[in-house]
């Protein structure tokens, strides 16, 4: 797997100083409550999105008559903002960077589990699934739990991101191993 080259101009770099995009995040943060009064966030949003989409498939008196889309309702706010800000601005950035590539099966994931398409999305939907599981059951999202939470210092926040770090380090272990790549 090739190392991206680092291109001139900050929008164009396909790596960031993680420092610096964290104090960004911090002082994003701020503004936001300045702004809006609400912390960062996107999972209900996200939840109103699904069921929105699910409109077509299950009807609208389906989901109006659910207890939790009711809950969760879609609506135009700044949370379906920053969720279209998120994809928006990760696929531009993308486009920047000159690192954007469609890919059913990427690299990493081929080298360790082969190319089937059908396991890799399968694999992934099951994962999306149940992060969203577990962040309508924690009641927040990375954004929302761990950035919003942890910059309040809140415990749950605190808790959160704890495991899920903890949580990221194991299963990358278990899915990818725990041998050094060459770049090393």
């Amino acid at each position: 797997m090739s190392t991206p080259v680092a291109k001139p101009g900050l929008l164009r770099q396909s790596r960031w100083n993680p420092y610096a995009v964290g104090a960004a995040i911090g002082v994003l943060s701020w503004v936001v409550f300045a702004l809006v009064d609400k912390p960062l966030g996107v999972t209900t949003s996200l939840t109103g999105l699904a069921g929105a989409c699910a409109v077509p498939v299950l009807g609208a008196e389906a989901i109006a008559s659910n207890d939790y889309f009711k809950a969760h309702a879609f609506k135009w706010d700044y949370g379906m903002v920053f969720l279209g800000g998120i994809a928006l601005g990760g696929f531009l950035s993308s486009l920047l960077a000159g690192t954007f590539r469609a890919e059913a099966v990427p690299s990493v994931w081929r080298e360790r589990f082969g190319g089937s398409v059908v396991k890799r999305m399968s694999a992934a939907f099951v994962g999306g699934i149940l992060a969203m599981y577990g962040a309508r059951l924690a009641d927040g999202c990375t954004s929302g739990n761990g950035i919003s939470g942890s910059l309040q210092l809140a415990v749950g926040g605190w808790t959160f991101f704890l495991t899920l770090f903890a949580v990221g380090v194991i299963t990358a272990a278990l899915l990818f191993g725990t041998r050094r790549s060459s770049n090393s």
